[in-house]
């Protein structure tokens, strides 16, 4: 099973399609979480310590992750998947885009 962590900064949106998308996959546990103060769900370390892969859509929030939790992120595979926050949940342009570009990063 293929754990994978997806960042947004609100966890309202993007993140949370991610989830809704590839947790219906098989062999995918799926998890979102926001790096905002007011997210919907925040990250942690321990979701961090969770995930096999840690999926964020900007290059930003791979540098405030790395700034928060640089301990636990030791050996752990960041990508930047570069979707900007211009979709609403579940929109099918966020989730074509998801589709397109996560699986090239799972090795299941």
């Amino acid at each position: 099973m293929k754990k994978l962590l997806f960042i947004c900064s609100q966890n309202r949106l993007r993140s949370p399609t991610a989830e809704a998308v590839f947790s219906k996959w098989p062999n995918v546990e799926a998890m979102s979480a926001g790096l905002n103060h007011d997210a919907e769900l925040r990250v942690s370390a321990e979701m961090i310590e969770w995930a096999d892969a840690i999926f964020v859509m900007e290059a930003g929030h791979k540098k405030n992750l790395s700034k928060q939790f640089n301990g636990p992120l030791k050996g752990k595979r960041i990508i930047v998947l570069g979707i900007p926050d211009d979709y609403d949940y579940m929109q099918k342009e966020l989730v074509q885009l998801l589709e397109t570009k996560v699986p090239k990063y799972l090795n299941i």
